[in-house]
Parts: C-alpha cells; sequence; structure tokens
C-alpha cells in the first residue's frame, strides 16, 4: 500500500499504521524507548517521513527469527 507514497512525505502514526502496519502504541513506545524509526517532532505533533520508515524497516530484515537485527 505504500508503493505510492513519495519519500518525503511526511506521515502521522494512524497513516503510519495505515501504509506500514505498526500500531500507534509500537510507535509511542518506540519513541520514549528510543528503538523506533527516526521521526519529526513539529511542534506538539509528531511525524515520520516515508523514506525513513522504508530505510528502518529494510535495516530489520532477518533470514530466520533466531537471528539479531543487524547481523
Amino acid at each position: 500500500m505504500q508503493e505510492n507514497l513519495p519519500n518525503d512525505r511526511l506521515l502521522s502514526r494512524p497513516e503510519v499504521h495505515i501504509h506500514f502496519g505498526l500500531t500507534q502504541r509500537f510507535l509511542e513506545v518506540a519513541a520514549v524507548r528510543g528503538d523506533g524509526p527516526p521521526m519529526v517532532k513539529l511542534g506538539r505533533a509528531v511525524r515520520y517521513r516515508v523514506g525513513d520508515l522504508r530505510e528502518w524497516i529494510e535495516a530489520r530484515k532477518v533470514a530466520s527469527t533466531s537471528q539479531e537485527v543487524g547481523q
């Protein structure tokens, strides 16, 4: 569903869920822990750049469930 989105488009958390399947709760918790996708803060609003989401997801590809991310 996210194939047609330009890399520079900013998405809200509900839009990230629609296009990438990441839940809003996951994004909230990951933002606090600092291990989620990069985000842009616009005042109190948090947005995610489509290109950053694609890169973040791509960097987490693994061959098996026992493999650590980044190996």
